[in-house]
């Protein structure tokens, strides 16, 4: 095996690096989502209102960018594993600062389209996807917590940025307000990304977790362990637990966009509707607390388990359980489940198949879930129109939580036998 001597660094001793990269992940993450993804609903009726398009026109360049993000993820999780995140996410930032510029003087719809396509392109780069690569190569025990605190404060961006925005295009009008994001999108999330990520620990010479590095004089591998995407993406381990992911963004989304309408047809308040709804993004928040000391006592097979049942519980309750009781006890299932699963997509990749591909790895399994993500309001929504109900739309979306709980537990008996190698890593800078 190659072997290169320990480099000497700076960051050697005092507070382990990792940390000071989780949280300025945190603060690009909070960001970059608050503006380039929760800000989007905001200045759907302002431009709407001055430039005369119709809410199709206008919402499908968001879809678009979606769809895009999604598939460009298998691109940017191999350019990670080869190259690391710095240049990728800098320029991720400083093209999102540009767009959003251009958006601010936006008066084509096809300009708009075309805005948008870069934009996703910027998500892809920036977002959850590329930020839990980076972790998963700073991290190993401690990956876990380190995953809950970044996602803990970006779970934040909604709760900040919708209101913000909202007061800024009061204040100026959404041209303006466009202008004053793009300006604190660029002065942060750049220099930032550009300054503080490095490729990894051992490019650094530093050990995972801010474990001890060996003595002088020893010899640090180069390799780091992992299973090739190649090999990886021929397991049943992977598949299985991708499908798990699939049906679980797919019934993600489709609550998202139909509980609203489903509650109004039980003769809710459209007040009482629309608050349940947002409840749900704030429980993900309690969840992702509780994923960490959960972890600790129950076996990770079983806690990759119960996440994915948990949905398909939460959704019978909604479907079983009369009245508020019922909507609420399911809020908080569905929801603190979410913010599980949001830690369990980014955490157990990395410890089923090693951090050296992880990039590539959970790129594939990001393009798979952004496709159903895309499809699944569609199809619930023609569905809907088939039947006149949702009842029988729910009742398959719980039965998926049930099928995805068992395949992962397929992924997690099969992932046992996985041989985890030694790869190595690409050949790209150590920046």
């Amino acid at each position: 095996m190659h072997a290169t001597p320990a480099p000497r660094h700076r960051w050697r001793r005092g507070l382990y690096y990792g940390w000071y990269i989780v949280a300025a992940l945190a603060a690009t993450e909070t960001i970059s989502w608050g503006i380039l993804y929760y800000g989007f609903a905001v200045f759907l009726t302002p431009m709407e209102r001055e430039l005369g398009w119709s809410r199709p026109s206008v919402t499908g360049a968001f879809s678009l960018a979606l769809l895009l993000s999604g598939l460009a993820a298998p691109l940017v999780g191999r350019w990670l594993d080869r190259n690391g995140p710095r240049l990728l996410m800098t320029t991720g930032s400083i093209a999102a600062t540009v767009l959003v510029l251009a958006w601010s003087r936006v008066d084509s719809l096809t300009a708009f389209y075309a805005i948008w396509v870069g934009i996703g392109l910027a998500m892809a780069a920036v977002l959850y996807e590329p930020a839990f690569a980076v972790i998963a190569k700073w991290f190993s025990r401690r990956r876990r917590q380190a995953l809950t605190a970044l996602t803990l404060v970006a779970g934040l961006a909604s709760v900040i940025f919708t209101p913000l925005c909202n007061w800024l295009v009061e204040l100026f009008g959404w041209r303006e307000a466009l202008l004053a994001l793009a300006i604190l999108l660029g002065t942060i999330t750049i220099p930032l990304h550009g300054l503080v990520l490095r490729r990894s620990p051992q490019a650094l010479g530093l050990a995972p977790d801010g474990d001890p590095v060996r003595p002088a004089g020893e010899m640090v591998p180069l390799r780091e362990r992992g299973i090739p995407a190649r090999a990886a993406l021929r397991t049943v381990t992977f598949w299985a637990f991708t499908a798990a992911m699939v049906l679980s963004a797919a019934t993600t989304v489709a609550i998202n966009v139909h509980l609203i309408p489903y509650l109004l047809g039980k003769g809710y308040s459209a007040a009482f509707a629309a608050t349940v709804t947002g409840l749900i993004g704030g429980m993900q928040l309690p969840g992702r607390v509780l994923f960490a000391p959960l972890g600790r006592f129950l076996p990770a097979r079983l806690m990759t388990v119960l996440v994915f049942l948990l949905q398909g519980t939460a959704l019978s309750i909604l479907l079983v359980v009369p009245g508020a009781t019922g909507v609420l006890a399911f809020v908080v299932t569905f929801g603190m489940s979410n913010g599980m699963a949001t830690l369990l997509r980014a955490a157990r990749v990395a410890e089923l198949f090693g951090p050296a591909a992880y990039g590539s790895i959970a790129g594939v399994m990001a393009l798979w879930a952004t496709l159903a993500r895309a499809a699944a309001p569609v199809g619930a929504g023609t569905l809907y129109d088939l039947l006149g109900r949702y009842e029988p739309i729910f009742w398959g979306l719980a039965l998926g939580g049930l099928v995805a709980g068992l395949a992962a537990y397929l992924a997690e008996t099969s992932g046992v036998r996985l041989p985890v190698q030694a790869t190595q890593p690409g050949r790209g800078r150590a920046d």
